[in-house]
């Protein structure tokens, strides 16, 4: 994406904000449409973290997960709450979380501690406190400055021996700007870049499969601190 490409950054986040205030607070809405893929995205994302935290070679505890971009609370009800014993939400559109209180007001409910209603550009997690921090589909909706430093906080709030897991839709040869969502589909080469600049090492990356064709290629990153 060239640079003339790139839209002012004010307008940016408005005009994203005000896409999403128009969804619907379903998981329909918040999959674009595509909410008969969601078991398919839980299974396929249960795979790639399970062998951080269960098994023989399991490094990553599980007491707190953080889920940032967490809409309606999807993927912190069928993913994170039946691994982690709390999980917090990240959400920048209050609506989605209002709908996420009752989305998980199951047995679970009490182990949701915190609703932060808060985009991520301005989103500071508490220090040392999460042993993973689950992203995604919502990092296309920063600018690469405030990708590496979301990154950077992220990374201080991590518990010992943490994960950061950005799972993103990926572009094919260079940068995309969707205007119609306000959002920046980055190629995989951006996304290693930005990584790097956030002093953050990928430990693992994996495909999303049994998706249509036609859709953009999807890519999990378990992310750790450069050391």
């Amino acid at each position: 994406m060239a640079d003339d490409d790139k839209p002012d950054k004010k307008a940016f986040y408005h005009d994203a904000q005000s896409y999403w205030e128009n969804v619907p607070s379903t998981v329909e809405g918040v999959m674009g449409g595509f909410g008969r893929l969601s078991h398919q995205d839980i299974k396929c994302s249960k795979g790639f973290l399970l062998p951080f935290i269960q098994g023989p070679g399991a490094t990553v505890k599980t007491n707190r997960a953080l889920d940032c971009g967490a809409g309606i609370g999807r993927v912190s009800k069928l993913l994170l709450l039946p691994l982690f014993s709390e999980v917090d939400l990240e959400e920048q559109n209050p609506a989605f979380l209002e709908k996420a209180r009752v989305y998980l007001k199951t047995e679970t409910a009490s182990r949701v501690r915190n609703y932060y209603v808060v985009g991520l550009q301005d989103f500071t997690p508490p220090e040392a406190w999460y042993d993973v921090i689950w992203v995604q589909w919502v990092m296309a909706h920063l600018t690469d400055e405030d990708f590496v430093s979301f990154l950077r906080r992220a990374t201080a709030a991590l518990a010992p021996n943490g994960l950061i897991v950005v799972k993103e839709n990926i572009a094919k040869d260079e940068d995309i700007f969707e205007g119609d969502d306000s959002s920046i589909t980055r190629c995989m080469q951006s996304y290693h870049r930005l990584f790097s600049m956030a002093e953050l090492r990928i430990v693992k990356q994996e495909n999303q499969t049994k998706f249509p064709q036609e859709m953009y290629q999807i890519t999990m990153f378990a992310l750790q601190p450069m050391k």
